[in-house]
Formats: structure tokens, sequence, C-alpha cells
């Protein structure tokens, strides 16, 4: 079996792909990388990827599909995976290979383990490039290293500390038999990958090395504040799912119940800084509609959810909630370095 498989979505990365697979083969022999080509079509996508099987057959694999969007190329990487552990690497970021060598040696006793760890979390950097600037998201405040862990030790994360796609490495086993399936045509959903999964994680292993790095500043990323405003549809779509599929409330483990809800916290948080920068009445509708979604799916959650600090300021019922919304996004905006 191989230690684990590097997911890559694929679509018109022709420009920039070649230096994460790169990358992702310095990782060792023991990897499988699946290159999920998404229906490319303004460049020779289809064609690197095909090249880079033909040079390294037994550990990459292309895979071709009709276009289903970002969350789609996930399903079919896992639904084709066959390493033990899974981790996505979107084709326009890369990973260090000397942060990822402790990884990979603790990955690979996990293989035979009788209980094997069911998350490994490292930490990733923001790399704006064309600005010089680099910003690492570390947790070494919250997570313990050098052992296994549970739940119950796992501290308080800050608020610009969740973890993201590019910090996780799940067990693959587990997250075949939790189903987990991302919606297609769907940007955002890296939300999902990093939330639904956690009721069902028991064991963790942190390591506190920079080892994912993740590329800021093409105009046209999903993050990119202007796109985020247009796609608000799609954001509204995850945390609906968000919704739907986890419970915190029923989560009996305090710290993953508290941390569940400071995330969903922040997926409305969001919701609501952006329909009220767009402004318009059907904007003010969605956002009047998500948090009745909420409310009658869970009220209990809807309680805790609303009353939260982020949720308190960014909905006043005036222009001064609006403002406070926008003034506190740039402030973690600028800080931050998502965008």
């Amino acid at each position: 079996m191989k230690t684990i498989t590097f997911a890559v979505p694929c679509y018109n990365s022709a420009a920039y792909m070649d230096h994460c697979v790169e990358t992702l083969l310095a990782c060792g022999e023991d990897i499988e990388i699946l290159l999920v080509d998404d229906g490319s079509t303004k460049d020779d996508t289809a064609a690197i990827c095909d090249r880079w099987q033909a040079e390294h057959p037994g550990i990459v694999r292309a895979i071709h599909q009709p276009n289903k969007g970002h969350g789609g190329a996930v399903n079919t990487g896992l639904a084709n995976a066959e390493g033990f552990y899974f981790k996505v690497v979107d084709s326009d970021d890369w990973l260090d290979a000397a942060a990822m060598f402790p990884l990979m040696e603790y990955m690979r006793t996990q293989v035979e383990a009788p209980v094997p760890c069911d998350m490994v979390v490292a930490n990733y950097v923001y790399e704006k490039v064309d600005e010089g600037v680099q910003k690492v998201m570390g947790y070494s405040n919250v997570l313990p290293e050098g052992y296994e862990f549970g739940w119950d030790e796992v501290g308080t994360f800050l608020p610009s500390q969740y973890l993201l796609m590019h910090s996780v490495y799940y067990r693959t086993e587990m997250l075949k038999k939790m189903h987990l399936t991302l919606p297609e045509h769907t940007f955002y959903v890296d939300n999902i990958f990093v939330y639904e999964p956690l009721v069902y994680v028991r064991t963790m292993r942190y390591f506190n090395a920079d080892a994912y790095r993740y590329f800021i500043g093409r105009e046209d990323q999903s993050v990119n504040e202007k796109v985020m405003m247009g796609r608000m549809d799609q954001q509204l779509r995850v945390t609906r799912q968000m919704i739907d599929n986890v419970d915190p409330q029923a989560v009996r483990q305090r710290h993953l119940r508290h941390y569940l809800r400071n995330y969903l916290s922040m997926m409305m948080c969001i919701c609501s800084v952006f329909l009220r920068m767009r402004g318009g009445e059907q904007d003010e509708r969605d956002l009047q509609e998500i948090w009745d979604y909420l409310k009658e799916k869970n009220p209990s959650l809807y309680r805790r959810v609303r009353t939260n600090v982020l949720n308190l300021a960014t909905n006043l019922p005036t222009d001064l909630g609006g403002k406070i919304g926008l003034g506190g996004y740039h402030i973690a905006q600028k800080i931050f370095k998502f965008n």
C-alpha cells in the first residue's frame, strides 16, 4: 500500500502545475499522485497530466473527467485513492520537501500500526509571491507535539487558527467509510472537507513544520474579495450542507463541540459580511434566509452561533453593523494575508 495519496485537482493549470508535481515527487516513491484533469479546455493540462503519468508510472495517475468543479475533482481523487492517507494539494500550491520529511516518516509507521492515527496536522504558509510576503499559520499553542492525542488535549483555537484543507492529512479509509462527498460545481467546499470529518477523528498527531505552501495572488482565485462577492450563492450552499450534516450540539467531546460551533460561526459571519457588503434587497433576503435556515434546523445551535461575538457585531440591524463587519474583515485581511 502507498503511504499517501496526493489528489491534485487540475483545471487549466498548465502554467503552474509542474512545480506542484515536482514537490510532491520529492516526498518519496511510496506515494500516489492523482492528477485529476477536471475538463480542462483552454490549455494543455490534459497532456501534461499524461506526460507525468508516462514519466512516473506506478506513482502518477492521470484521471480525465468532464468538468465537475473543485469538489467534484476531490470526490474523484478520493474515490480512486489507494494510499493509506489522503491529501488534497491544489495545482497552484506546493509542498516543502524538508518540512514533509518527518510527516512522511511518521505516516509510514502508521500503515502497519494496530490503531493508526486518523488525522495528521502540519502548518501551512500563505505565499503572496507578488508581494514577497509569507505568513505561517501554525498550531503550536493549540496542539501538543511529539505524540498522538485526542480532542481532550486540544486547546482553544484563535480566530485565525482554524484547520484548513492545507493543514490536514486524513486516513483514507476513514473518509471513505463516512462517505465524504463534496458538492460539484461549487467553490469553498474545502470548508466541508475540514469540518464534516472531524466528528470521526479520534486520534491526531501534530508536526510543527511549514509543509504546505498556499499561493495567493491570482485575480481569479476563489478567495479574491471580488470573486467571493460574486459567488455568495456557493458560500451559502456550502454553509447549508455544513448545517445539515453536522450537529455540534450532539458532540459529547467538549473541545470538539466548541471548535465546531466556532467554525460554523465563522462561516455565518462570512455570509453576513459579504452579503451586507453587496447590499442589495436580494442579499438582505438571502442573509435572513440562511439565519432562518439554521434556526429551523437547529434552534439550540442557532442561539449559540447568533450570540457569538462575531455575529453579534456583523448582524446589527443598522448600517453600523455593516461597517463593523467590513472594518473587521479588512483588518483580518491585512494581518493574516488570506487574499
